[in-house]
């Protein structure tokens, strides 16, 4: 099958870029002029120079194409470089879906997140948005909201990476979030993180499957574990002790909201929002699926100290 992948040159996207050439798939990238380096390596992929801005850039991805992915998802707003929620989750989905319709591309599958029904944050509002969009299509459509998304990172920011480099390798004691006054249950809030693989995996399995069209997937690991449990886990896999405090979001809060403009500042006020309402499914996706999840377990954090 040809495919047109918008978003397939980042952490997740070359993952499953990876996973459809493995399995014979021929794929058509769409590639930010500079990031080519970016782009997986296969000889069943067909790079497109552009951009999610430009209409025709789209037109030239999808050109043949029977399916189409949209996976482009930011964690953080640059608004100078034109990098924000709106733009590249709702408006730049929106964009993809009209051209596919136009160009007569059958099947396309929606990165989304595990969440966004809470529509407590614009990262979620713009991806529940481009769900809406894709819903009132004629598209035969598939829906993933993944959990918290580890494994290898390939050069590319990833969840772990993030939190050891940030919290785990900081000098200073790692954050346990917590609402309210007291720190009765500081960094108890649960998340279910799911292997990027997996989630490749998902995206492979839905696209050749016909019952996977019209449905909605929560795609979770095997365990839901706190945010101590799993800034535990990390560190145990890099082979260190990390001390923990309790860290009270109302405070940090207002200081995170402050300083959303820079990379440096660990959390958004936003992705603190979303990490204290837990990321857990209500549904197994990958069951549906006929897959098994692998858990969270420091073997498979391997990568994060150069053995996996």
């Amino acid at each position: 099958m040809k495919i047109g992948i918008i978003g397939g040159t980042g952490f997740v996207g070359s993952h499953i870029v990876d996973k459809l050439c493995s399995d014979g798939h021929e794929v058509r990238l769409l590639t930010r002029p500079g990031s080519e380096h970016k782009a997986p390596t296969h000889t069943a992929v067909t790079m497109v120079s552009g951009n999610v801005a430009d209409e025709t850039s789209i037109q030239a991805c999808f050109e043949g194409c029977e399916a189409a992915i949209y996976l482009i998802g930011i964690l953080r707003e640059d608004p100078k470089a034109g990098i924000t929620f709106d733009a590249l989750q709702r408006r730049g989905a929106e964009r993809a879906i009209t051209v596919a319709q136009e160009a007569g591309v059958r099947r396309f599958l929606l990165m989304s997140a595990n969440g966004v029904d809470e529509a407590k944050t614009p990262y979620q509002t713009t991806k529940l948005d481009a769900e809406s969009a894709l819903k009132a299509t004629s598209l035969e459509w598939t829906i993933f909201r993944p959990s918290v998304i580890f494994g290898d990172p390939q050069g590319r920011m990833e969840f772990c990476t993030q939190l050891k480099s940030d919290l785990i390798e900081s000098p200073m004691p790692a954050p346990l979030f917590y609402k309210g006054l007291l720190p009765t249950d500081a960094g108890g809030f649960a998340l279910a993180p799911v292997h990027v693989d997996d989630v490749a995996a998902a995206f492979a399995a839905a696209l050749v499957n016909p019952q996977a069209v019209g449905q909605t997937y929560e795609l979770c690991g095997p365990d839901a574990l706190t945010w101590k449990q799993i800034l535990q886990t990390i560190a145990g896999a890099t082979g260190k002790r990390k001390l923990m405090l309790p860290a009270p979001a109302d405070l940090i809060a207002p200081v995170a909201g402050l300083l959303d403009g820079f990379s440096w500042f660990p959390v958004t006020r936003d992705q603190l929002v979303m990490l204290l309402s837990g990321n857990t499914c209500s549904d197994d996706g990958f069951a549906r699926l006929g897959l098994t999840p692998r858990a969270f377990t420091p073997s498979a954090l391997g990568y994060l100290s150069g053995n996996g």
